[in-house]
């Protein structure tokens, strides 16, 4: 308290208890010389009375209580205080009696413990005692049939409730079989107590866990038991088997079973021995003795596992990884499925000779009138229906020179040839052209003689010029039957209808349209907002939206498709052209489109067709000293000329590349760095800049952000609408780059006759022209013996002491050479003169 608190007070005592805590200090000493000091509080015991009753003494201690089990021990009785005692020593002797009385509680609380473990123990030895007594019983008299299970429970419980001293290892025992009576054996009977052993926690845990069931004291006590008794399902299970081979007597070994095993061209070990349902060691072993050290992660080719299949009994089916790829070959319709089909008639001639007015007055539309340049650059196709309810399919391919690859697509997938001469200009050379894949490709043709409008129009000539390559007439009492047409004036065009009608059906074109399609990839693209556009031609069976598909190295599926009118279409018979949604990827012309079963088989395909054409596209040719000599010559001698072309459709991108690379010669070529479809990207820009080349955008342009990219790094860009502008605009380009080509004339001989000093340094030449004339200024060849010394100039020319422009043949000179003072007598003198010439490609 306060000393505020310890005031007297005026007319009354204060209110508030007696002190009954004394406090004091105790100083602690330790023996490494620290010391502490430690606030000790002595209670007194109060005793309360009745109000104004005299305060009782305390009365002496009660005498020890007699030796018996009780809750609590009894605390000690404290000794009388002497007078003259100390804090500190009454502190000390406070704390002897506390430890005193503690030990006399724990000795107290051992004896019991072991008192309680002793008859925990006795208790046990009895239960096992009445349990083997019922054991012995349950063997001298089975259970009955109907009780097999409570008479197994029964000795599974024996088992658990027998005990087991500590460190003694004990097996648990089933219960007996009915079908096979075994006497039980005879168990180790349990040893005495032990004497008494110190009290450990776990012995109070243990028998709390015996009372509650889950464990014996037995089992708590032995720390080395730790066998389950076998479960009631494990019991039937073993009679079950045990009655299985009593009825079956010995179990026959099981036979072999046969596989058919499939081999790839390359396997692992282990792979193999999991298709062979054998162990990938025992494979190991039968290699190890054909004297092969291999692992069962090892590859062994295909014959070697023929070896191992054989040996072990199985059959092989030898597959090749281009197994995967699908064989169109192979697969042929019955006759009795096939139905009859419309033509497919393909227009071929020379440029400008008007197929596609042909075509348009046939379909009666104005195809050419779109056309960049009034001729055809892209191959297109299309289908009509006669008057008479009767399809055809058309396809207009181009006739400029640089699409070869077109014409002969088209001559491959017809069913008949239009070969369109015009009468006023005779047969050209890609008419020619066209005959020659006419006839490759094994295909009937009809002649049509356009232009007769014209008035120069002469047929009987063109009939003529035919008989040079073969081509007889009908008129001329040939098999070709040729018909004369005007797209202007629509002469001739139902008799070229009745003719082709004719022609198909002696052909009897028929296929299946009840079944997966194939079709061929006439042209390709990629559109901007609709991607990767493919027009395919379809061969046999039926394209439905939503078919998957696979197209070279591409896969996908049909999300819709358009006729060449641009309605939707949900099915395409055979020979319809449509326009497909859903490739993956803009595919390659003349690629065949196959419907496959699940987009599995379609990717499976494609990404292996995808790593055949890297694997060719990357495929370096065996080396040799010759061609690696030859390549580097060809590195320091040639100009190369990088390009970047992209265009609309892959068609076009096909000719522009093969035209490009036929400019080339053994002095210049072109390098197409990259050719795509679509419009022009940044990763176009990219390529172009870091090389310096320019990029060609035929019929394409660059998106916005190209166009910046163009703007900011000053990238050359080349737009084209027609191909022969193109190329012409290239080798002209390429002729710049290559120079101008020098061409030298000699003009003129001398014999140096003498040498003369001509000031301090030069020296003059004394000459006598032998042929031509020599000029000053002009180009010289100074020889020795054959041997060109020096090439020079003729920087002075005299005669008689003045200087002369010229002098001829026969005449003597002096002159004076630039750079050289290299002159002997008998010496020769060339003169020549340097003509530069644009070169052209």
């Amino acid at each position: 308290m306060s000393d505020s608190e310890n005031k007297p007070t005026l007319g009354r005592k204060p209110l508030g208890l007696k002190k009954s805590v004394e406090a004091g200090e105790v100083k602690q000493t330790f023996s490494h010389g620290r010391t502490n000091k430690v606030v000790v509080e002595v209670k007194r015991r109060k005793l309360i009375g009745k109000p104004g009753a005299p305060e009782p003494v305390a009365p002496p201690p009660p005498p020890p209580p007699a030796p018996a089990p009780v809750v609590q021990a009894p605390k000690p009785a404290s000794r009388p205080a002497p007078a003259s005692e100390t804090p500190q020593e009454r502190v000390a002797r406070m704390q002897r009696e506390a430890e005193e009385a503690r030990l006399a509680t724990l000795a107290e609380q051992t004896e019991r413990e072991q008192e309680e473990r002793a008859r925990a123990l006795e208790d046990e030895r009895r239960r096992a005692e009445e349990n083997r007594k019922a054991e012995a019983e349950t063997v001298a008299a089975p259970a009955p049939e109907s009780e097999p299970e409570v008479a197994a429970q029964s000795a599974e419980e024996a088992d658990v409730a027998e005990p087991a001293e500590a460190g003694e290892t004990r097996t648990a025992a089933p219960a007996p079989r009915r079908f096979t009576p075994v006497a039980a054996p005879k168990r180790p009977e349990p040893a005495a107590p032990a004497a008494k052993k110190p009290a450990h926690p776990r012995d109070k845990q243990g028998d709390q866990r015996r009372h509650a069931g889950k464990l014996t004291v037995s089992r708590a006590l032995n720390e080395d038991e730790g066998a389950r008794a076998r479960s009631l399902a494990a019991l039937k299970r073993a009679r079950e088997k045990e009655r299985r081979a009593h009825f079956a007597g010995q179990s026959q070994p099981r036979e072999k079973q046969s596989r058919d095993v499939i081999v790839p061209e390359a396997i692992t070990v282990q792979e193999l021995a999991n298709r062979m349902a054998e162990k990938g060691a025992d494979l190991v072993k039968a290699l190890f003795k054909m004297g092969m050290m291999v692992t069962v992660n090892q590859t062994i080719d295909q014959d070697t596992a023929e070896l191992l299949v054989e040996e072990f009994g199985h059959t092989i089916q030898r597959v090749s990884e281009s197994d995967v790829d699908i064989d169109t070959a192979v697969d042929v319709d019955a006759p009795e499925s096939l139905k009859p089909r419309p033509p497919v008639v393909t227009i071929m001639g020379h440029v400008d000779h008007g197929k596609t007015s042909l075509l348009d007055a046939l379909r009666g539309t104005d195809v050419v009138r779109g056309e960049a340049g009034g001729i055809t650059q892209h191959i297109g196709a299309y289908q009509i229906k006669t008057k008479k309810g009767d399809l055809i399919t058309f396809l207009d391919t181009p006739g400029h020179e640089a699409f070869t690859e077109m014409r002969q697509r088209g001559a491959n997938v017809t069913d008949i040839v239009i070969l369109v001469v015009a009468g006023d200009d005779g047969l050209m050379p890609q008419t020619i052209e066209a005959i020659n894949h006419t006839k490759a490709a094994g295909v009937p043709m009809i002649v049509a003689i356009t232009k007769a409008d014209r008035p120069e129009y002469n047929p009987q000539k063109i009939r003529e010029r035919l008989l040079e390559h073969e081509i007889i007439v009908e008129a001329m009492s040939g098999e070709v039957q040729d018909v004369e047409v005007s797209a202007k004036t629509k002469a001739g065009l139902d008799e070229l209808i009745e003719k082709i009608l004719l022609q198909a059906e002696l052909m009897d074109l028929k296929a299946n349209p009840d079944r997966p399609a194939e079709a061929t990839v006439i042209e390709a693209k990629l559109d901007k907002g609709k991607g990767p556009l493919a027009t395919v031609l379809i061969n046999r069976g039926t394209l439905k939206v939503g078919d998957i598909l696979v197209v070279g190295t591409h896969s996908g599926r049909v999300r819709a498709m358009l006729d060449d009118k641009g309605r939707q279409v949900k099915a395409a018979p055979p020979s319809l052209p449509v326009e497909v949604l859903g490739i993956g990827g803009v595919p390659m012309a003349g690629d065949t489109l196959t419907v496959v079963e699940s987009e599995v088989r379609a990717r499976e395909v494609a990404a292996y067709r995808q790593e055949k054409a890297t694997a060719k596209r990357t495929a370096i040719a065996p080396a040799s000293l010759d061609t690696m000599f030859s390549a580097l010559s060809a590195k320091q001698s040639v100009i190369e000329y990088p390009v970047v072309v992209k265009s609309d459709v892959q068609g076009s991108t096909e000719a522009i590349v093969n035209a490009l690379n036929k400019l080339s010669n053994d002095e210049i070529k072109v390098k197409v760095l990259q050719s795509g479809v679509g419009a022009i990207t940044e990763s176009d820009v990219s390529l172009a800049a870091a090389t310096g080349a320019p990029i060609i955008g035929f019929h394409v342009r660059p998106n916005a952000k190209a166009r910046e990219m163009i703007e900011r790094q000053k990238v050359r860009m080349k737009y084209f609408d027609v191909i022969y502008h193109l190329t012409d605009d290239v080798a002209k380009e390429m002729a710049g780059i290559w120079g101008p080509e020098r061409i030298e004339t000699v003009v003129g001989r001398a014999e140096v006759k003498e040498v003369f000093p001509a000031g301090k340094r030069d020296k003059a030449a004394g000459l006598l022209v032998l042929e031509g004339f020599i000029k000053k200024g002009i180009n010289a060849r100074l020889t020795r013996d054959d041997v060109i010394i020096s090439k020079t100039t003729i920087a002075s020319l005299r005669r008689f002491k003045d200087d002369v422009p010229e002098v001829r043949a026969g005449l003597e000179c002096g002159v004076v050479l630039a750079d050289t003072n290299d002159i002997k007598p008998g010496d020769h003198l060339e003169v020549f003169e340097v003509e530069e010439r644009e070169r052209t490609l």
